[in-house]
């Protein structure tokens, strides 16, 4: 296209060129593993109609199937388990006020986990029409309706595993059963509910700096760090609170 912008040097629409070429290559890469993932064979049948509970207000908490998470003309489900407790090693501060300050610091929701959704709860109602979205986690139901009211996420709907094995048997706890936040995609294929997709990119090896980033793709926080010259920045991590200014 011939693209310039006022006052660029030849060496800098030169390096711009090429590295216009590395993001048509990842534009090309980038589709071609959505469509490897779409082409992925029937994932195993969900071992049991998993039945959890939520509380949307904090009241008392009210039981609902797996099965019962998929309208109808939507047979994907994508499930978020978020770290509610959040991780025993994470001693970044909790909420300043509201009941969920009053719990125990190891108790509270991850603060990393709360920027996700943060973001996707701006997305929840442009995924409604398509998919069906919801957020599990191991606290109790009316600890997540709390914690769903008091940081303002109308739209996102927030499930309890406590008292199931499904965060045990779809990874989002390690060995000693700590929360892990991991994604995980569900079909529903007639009467049959098949686990589709998990990202499972979580538990690969990284290169020195990097965060597992198995979630990357749909956080706009850090798909945006990425596009300025300080990037993400070595020594930073979401808070559930920022300074004024």
């Amino acid at each position: 296209m011939g693209i310039k912008f006022p006052s660029e040097s030849r060496e800098y629409r030169a390096a711009r060129n090429h590295l216009l070429e590395q993001e048509v290559a990842l534009r090309r890469q980038m589709e071609a593993v959505a469509a490897a993932r779409r082409e992925l064979p029937p994932g195993g049948v969900v071992p049991e109609d998993y039945v959890f509970h939520e509380s949307p207000d904090g009241d008392a908490p009210s039981p609902v199937r797996l099965s019962e998470l998929f309208a109808p003309g939507r047979d994907s489900l994508v499930v978020y388990s978020m770290m509610f407790p959040r991780h025993a090693e994470d001693d970044r501060p909790g909420p300043e006020d509201g009941e969920t300050a009053l719990l125990p610091l190891a108790e509270g929701p991850c603060p990393s986990c709360t920027s996700l959704l943060d973001q996707l709860e701006g997305a929840a109602p442009h995924l409604e029409p398509l998919v069906n979205f919801v957020v599990i986690a191991k606290a109790p139901a009316d600890r997540l309706g709390t914690w769903a009211r008091e940081r303002g996420w109308p739209r996102l709907r927030l499930l309890s595993s406590a008292g199931t094995t499904f965060n045990r048997d779809y990874h989002a706890e390690d060995d000693d059963g700590a929360p892990v936040p991991i994604l995980n995609i569900f079909r529903r294929d007639g009467e049959v509910i098949r686990h589709f997709w998990g990202s499972e990119l979580f538990y690969e090896p990284t290169e020195p700096g990097q965060d597992p980033r198995h979630v990357g793709t749909i956080e706009p926080l850090w798909n945006v760090l990425d596009l300025t010259p300080e990037g993400r920045g070595p020594d930073w991590d979401e808070q559930l609170t920022y300074p004024a200014g």
